[in-house]
């Protein structure tokens, strides 16, 4: 709201922006609801889809439903080309984002006995390098946009256990450690254009094997009692979006999971 002063009376004039979010891997899981509580804020969505494309156009739908806009983009974020052209594909569509949420991760096990250079590979590139060209993308567009009331922001999804560290899936560990590292040094490298957090839920969804009872009880074995809803996930990348003082800065939302060690995943918590 800008204020213009005429003698003694304060004429208020509604401005408004258009606030624009691509989210990767939002046709499913975590990443669709936090598209969802994105749009709910009054986001329109960019929703980004590897090979879940019925999904995506789901997700779009039940965003335009809010009266929101939203378009779905395919990209193999193992792959350097698509990766360099998704930003400038979500200009010609929807509009240069204001916020980018790297939710889409690769999560296969491995552990040390079975590590590959193959594997490791694989998780750099979905879960490391695509979320940093990415940054890098959208930094670059929003400077040759030019002036801005507010910084972008970059909000990279990781895991609790990286505070909480077990030798589980080592790979995919290796990996979001990495991006760990990377939003503290593209917050700095990035600013004043862009600011960049990360977010770090517990265990959230059912995964891999995991038994629906096996679930619920490792759910609570938190401090709270309780670990991370989508819902929480979601709301928690709503306050990260707009909050514009933070910076270089991890929110883990988790019930508290961090706090309390375990030898295993809790994926392993199956009774």
């Amino acid at each position: 709201m800008a204020v213009v002063e005429q003698s003694t009376v304060k004429i208020h004039i509604m401005t408004t922006h258009r606030k624009i979010a691509l989210v990767t891997g939002a046709a499913k899981r975590l990443g669709r609801s936090i598209a969802w509580a994105l749009a709910n804020a009054g986001w329109d969505i960019i929703v980004h889809y590897g090979t879940s494309s019925s999904e995506a156009d789901e997700c779009v739908a039940s965003i335009r439903e809010l009266g929101r806009e939203a378009v779905a983009l395919q990209a193999d974020l193992s792959q350097e080309a698509e990766v360099n052209t998704l930003i400038a594909r979500c200009e010609q569509t929807l509009g240069l984002p204001d916020c980018l949420v790297n939710s889409a991760s690769l999560f296969d096990f491995d552990a040390a006995p079975d590590f590959s250079f193959l594997q490791l590979e694989r998780h750099m590139r979905i879960n490391t390098a695509a979320p940093v060209a990415l940054a890098r993308d959208l930094h670059q567009a929003r400077v040759r946009a030019g002036h801005h009331a507010r910084p972008g922001v970059v909000i990279n999804l990781l895991d609790q256990k990286l505070a909480n560290p077990n030798p589980d899936f080592l790979s995919y560990t290796l990996s979001k450690a990495a991006l760990l590292e990377a939003t503290t040094l593209l917050a700095q490298a990035l600013a004043p254009e862009i600011r960049v957090v990360g977010l770090a839920p517990g265990i959230t969804l059912v995964s891999g094997d995991q038994t629906v009872e096996g679930f619920s009880h490792a759910h609570t074995m938190t401090p709270l009692g309780r670990s991370s809803t989508p819902d929480d996930i979601g709301q928690a990348a709503v306050y990260l979006a707009s909050a514009h003082a933070i910076t270089g800065t991890t929110l883990y939302v988790d019930g508290g999971q961090h706090l309390q060690p375990s030898g295993r995943d809790v994926m392993f918590q199956t009774s």
